[in-house]
């Protein structure tokens, strides 16, 4: 639909009908361009305010207005980046969250954060209280978590549970790094895969007046486990790709950029979301008693090659890959995961490279926010670069 409205004060419309003519001032509000002075416009509408809706034609000399300068729009019905339209939602955190649930918060008007009490008992077990909970009552309501340790889930799933029973409207658990998910499969009779057991935890969080719970998580080890999560729960496969491509199209040498794969995992993984850059794939092959690092595919001579994967943890086979891609002729070595982990701060492995010497440092290592305790220990330490979820939470908080 259109809406018309004139830029200087317009004639009254003359509206055609069956009965006898009729004189009505115009009550729109959006402008219209006129293809030429001497042009005639006819606007077929349909009039509901009357006791028999009838279709009218309203027709009018657009040289009757002076110095008509109107634009055409769409009705404001249409605009849902209009903050009248945004959905608003009151988003909780951990404490380990609260700096990237407030660049959420940051992002959108439509955002309000509620503060919840983390207190234990003399025991040690958690005494825990949402502020002001019958305030949430039919309102949308997400809460932003850190599964970082087995020490802090506990808590955090008890609020999880107990939101979508205080009358929301819906609710959203978002949990950017789902941290069980390399441990994914069994490779024989007596292994257990974690990552079903906490997908299945969190296929139990009570339901909502709005209907189940929809999880928000950013790149999971694999795909498949998607399929862990039972019907009670709505899990959404975001990424952290997309924050990557365009940190590389800011930088001077952009069109000189290779990707990396350390191995065929990664490359399943992420080729499709990168396949416009020449694309190198290394692999892990066994020499007597050592596995070692090959390229198995493209040539990083000359360019700047990025290591893509979605996580690290201690940081070796990202090593093994920067040495191997230094030795074939790399110019510049940079690498991007989603979650940095980094245990027992092996973050420190790795250090820049100041004089053009890729083998012995980065020029950048990119990680996102979602490994919260990761983002204090490496802040303003290069080759070190946050690229922030937020702005990706926040549109996903509006779906």
């Amino acid at each position: 639909m259109l809406a018309v409205k004139h830029m200087s004060p317009a004639p009254p419309l003359h509206c055609s009908f069956s009965a006898p003519i009729q004189t009505l001032k115009p009550i729109l509000t959006l402008p219209l361009i006129p293809f030429s002075k001497k042009d005639k416009f006819r606007f077929r509408c349909e009039l509901t305010s009357f006791g028999k809706p009838q279709k009218w034609a309203v027709e009018f000399d657009s040289t009757t207005i002076p110095n008509p300068r109107p634009v055409l729009m769409a009705s404001t019905a249409t605009l849902t980046s209009s903050p009248r339209n945004a959905k608003k939602v009151c988003l909780f955190y951990c404490a380990e969250t609260k700096a990237l649930a407030e660049r959420i918060a940051a992002e959108s008007d439509a955002i309000e954060l509620r503060s919840i009490t983390w207190r234990t008992f003399e025991d040690g077990f958690p005494n825990l209280f949402i502020s002001n909970a019958q305030g949430i009552r039919g309102q949308h309501v997400a809460f932003l978590a850190s599964f970082s340790s087995p020490g802090v889930i506990f808590e955090q799933l008890s609020v999880i549970y107990a939101l979508p029973k205080l009358f929301i409207s819906s609710f959203t658990l978002v949990l950017p790094f789902f941290p069980t998910g390399t441990s994914e499969r069994m490779e024989e009779e007596g292994d257990i895969a974690t990552a079903f057991t906490l997908a299945r935890i969190l296929s139990n969080i009570p339901i909502s007046r709005g209907g189940p719970t929809s999880l928000v998580t950013f790149d999971i080890h694999a795909l498949q486990e998607r399929f862990y999560f039972g019907d009670n729960i709505l899990p959404c496969f975001d990424s952290g790709i997309p924050l990557l491509k365009a940190r590389l199209q800011q930088l001077p040498d952009s069109d000189n950029i290779s990707i990396a794969f350390p191995d065929d995992g990664a490359w399943k993984r992420f080729h499709k979301q990168l396949q416009h850059f020449p694309t190198i794939v290394c692999a892990k092959v066994r020499e007597g008693n050592q596995r070692i690092v090959r390229i198995k595919e493209g040539d990083p001579k000359g360019r700047h090659v990025v290591i893509v994967d979605d996580l690290v943890q201690s940081g070796g086979t990202l090593i093994q890959c920067q040495k191997v891609l230094a030795s074939h002729g790399a110019a510049k070595i940079s690498a991007y995961v989603t979650h940095g982990i980094f245990p027992n701060r092996s973050w420190q492995r790795f250090g820049e490279d100041k004089g053009g010497c890729p083998a012995n440092g980065l020029t950048y290592f990119w990680i996102t926010d979602s490994c919260p305790l990761t983002v204090k220990e490496v802040k303003n330490k290069p080759p070190f670069e946050v690229l922030s979820l937020a702005s990706s939470i926040a549109a996903t908080l509006q779906i």
